[in-house]
């Protein structure tokens, strides 16, 4: 500490327990004064952004933390990485464009699946082209710089609600989505079928073709397991792994992957629709 404790405040320091430390900030209640926590904001910070950002394999402890919602981060070198995220979605407005069956169902059921499913699409991209990348987050502002500047906590919550950047916690679920994917090894048939399964996700019973859409899901799945039968002597431990992995990529918030990698393009665009006006031209071959 920067200040010795004394009186009953140091005996009390002697019965914290040792898991405490470590944890983040939000889970301790410290008694120290707002200039101790001033002071060692900044070192705080980095240290949880290690612990937090260090890996593949996330700190179970930061399950759930409130300080994850709040936290925003961008990409380290958004240059390059966001040149390899466009190839991504070119891929993948590619490999739908040559599905015929896509092409068959009507213009409804078509935006209904893209709107649904273009996230969990490109998220699979990425890890079929192995595109890593590494986060910089995006400090918040301080408790000494709103005092100096004289600024309500309305007027600073409406600051930092329009601030730039991803949400962390999405972005991180993202990229350890990425990492079971790679230590899965998938190959390049595999994710040609996993493509299918996802594209033709039938959970949304709204679609008018439902039981043509719910075919061609289960077409995908079979086609799918017998691959993986053949290659991998019937273990099916590995096709429901894949499954798993395939159920929580519906879960990949789309607007953190907008603001992440293509927020600059777009401006007041989603991906969503420049998708469509992509998709909705029919090829040539049709």
């Amino acid at each position: 500490m920067l200040f010795p404790a004394t009186g009953s405040s140091a005996s009390m320091a002697t019965k914290i327990p040792a898991e405490k430390f470590g944890k983040c900030q939000c889970e301790t209640h410290h008694s120290e004064s707002i200039l101790y926590q001033i002071l060692n904001k900044e070192h705080g910070s980095e240290t949880k952004w290690h612990q937090q950002n260090c890996g593949p394999h996330c700190c179970a402890r930061s399950k759930g933390c409130p300080c994850l919602d709040r936290r925003r981060v961008v990409l380290r070198t958004p240059e390059a990485t966001r040149r390899r995220a466009s190839e991504v979605l070119l891929k993948t407005s590619t490999f739908i464009r040559n599905l015929p069956s896509f092409y068959h169902m009507p213009w409804e059921d078509q935006f209904v699946l893209i709107q649904q499913n273009w996230a969990p699409l490109f998220v699979l991209g990425m890890a079929q082209e192995g595109v890593d990348f590494d986060l910089r987050e995006i400090p918040g502002t301080s408790l000494l710089k709103k005092i100096l500047l004289n600024q309500s906590s309305t007027a600073m919550n409406e600051l930092g609600s329009s601030s730039a950047g991803a949400s962390f916690k999405e972005v991180q679920k993202m990229k350890n989505l990425l990492w079971k994917f790679w230590d899965l090894d998938i190959s390049g048939k595999e994710y040609a079928y996993l493509k299918g399964i996802i594209l033709f996700n039938s959970e949304c019973h709204v679609l008018k073709c439902l039981p043509y859409v719910q075919s061609l899901q289960q077409e995908a799945q079979k086609a799918l397991m017998e691959f993986i039968s053949i290659m991998f002597h019937g273990s099916l431990s590995r096709f429901a792994s894949i499954l798993q992995l395939i159920s929580s990529l519906q879960d990949i918030d789309a607007d953190a992957i907008e603001e992440l990698f293509f927020r600059p393009f777009l401006e007041e665009a989603t991906l969503n629709v420049l998708l469509l006006e992509t998709i909705s031209t029919k090829p040539d071959w049709l």
